[in-house]
């Protein structure tokens, strides 16, 4: 136990000798912190919204049955809970209806990077072709996620609970995961309404010690590199719009400035009905 305590005060202090990063807000949507961008080593062709040639859109319900299970295992090796991981990537792909989830088996919005040497592919998002992460499979995508969060910023919530979502949905937005002032709240929404804890395990005190002196290990020596890296760029936008009441396509189109053809396509729309608390991609 004075291990794991020694680690985290090592963890921040160190973390605060870090650069810190300017976070550009916007009005609309809500962006993750991300590594400094790199261009695509080789011409690659631009996602877009009419490229997505698919029969049906995927449910919450669908997209969770097919997920949880890669998310079980991840919380098993990392400690973040599997609730937590279902909920960011139902709402950052859109139920896993975006083009990067649909093209690049990239359900975290994660840009390139000048660690990254994988392939990649250009979408416009706050830059024209902007370039992302492209995965083999989603569980690729699904474990650089969990090591995307292996970060100095992100050490106090691997001494959480592992079924602690409500602390883990806080405390993202607090070490500024997300600048959506209702990214929390959006997060234990999906969990509470999906049902999504039921996936979340319990551990006992002997199994929490030894994860957190595992993972808190792993952060430290990952430091001196962090602190390395160039000044971040201004995150990925990912706007996702939630269905209110008296929201209808005619509406959230002329909200962001799409067509009604734009969101059926962006979302695998066949016709124009729509239900309250359905996430629609707004973004192009």
């Amino acid at each position: 136990m004075r291990k794991i305590s020694l680690l985290f005060i090592i963890l921040i202090f160190l973390s605060s000798c870090l650069p810190k990063q300017n976070i550009v807000r916007q009005p609309i949507g809500d962006r993750r912190d991300s590594e400094p961008q790199r261009s695509s080593p080789a011409p690659v062709t631009p996602i877009t919204g009419s490229s997505t040639n698919l029969a049906r859109s995927t449910s919450a319900e669908a997209y969770i049955a097919r997920f949880k299970d890669i998310a079980i295992s991840e919380m098993d090796e990392y400690g973040i809970p599997a609730s937590i991981k279902l909920a960011q990537a139902l709402l950052e792909s859109g139920n896993g209806n975006s083009s990067l989830a649909r093209n690049a088996n990239n359900h975290f919005g994660i840009k390139c990077t000048t660690s990254w040497q994988g392939r990649t592919v250009l979408q416009s998002d706050d830059h024209i072709n902007d370039c992302f992460r492209v995965y083999n499979s989603p569980e690729e995508s699904f474990r650089d996620h969990s090591e995307f969060l292996m970060r100095a910023r992100y050490a106090a919530l691997f001494k959480l609970d592992k079924d602690d979502y409500v602390g883990w949905a806080r405390g993202l937005k607090s070490a500024g995961y997300a600048t959506n002032p209702r990214y929390a709240e959006l997060l234990i929404s999906l969990i509470e309404r999906y049902n999504l804890h039921q996936y979340d395990k319990a551990e006992t005190r002997k199994e929490k010690i030894q994860r957190e002196e595992v993972v808190l290990t792993e952060i430290v020596q990952d430091i001196p590199q962090e602190a390395k890296k160039e000044q971040a760029q201004p995150a990925v936008v990912m706007n996702i719009h939630e269905v209110r009441p008296g929201d209808t396509l005619f509406s959230i189109s002329q909200r962001y400035n799409l067509t009604i053809d734009e969101l059926k396509i962006l979302n695998n729309l066949k016709g124009e009905g729509i239900s309250v608390g359905q996430l629609l991609l707004v973004s192009k």
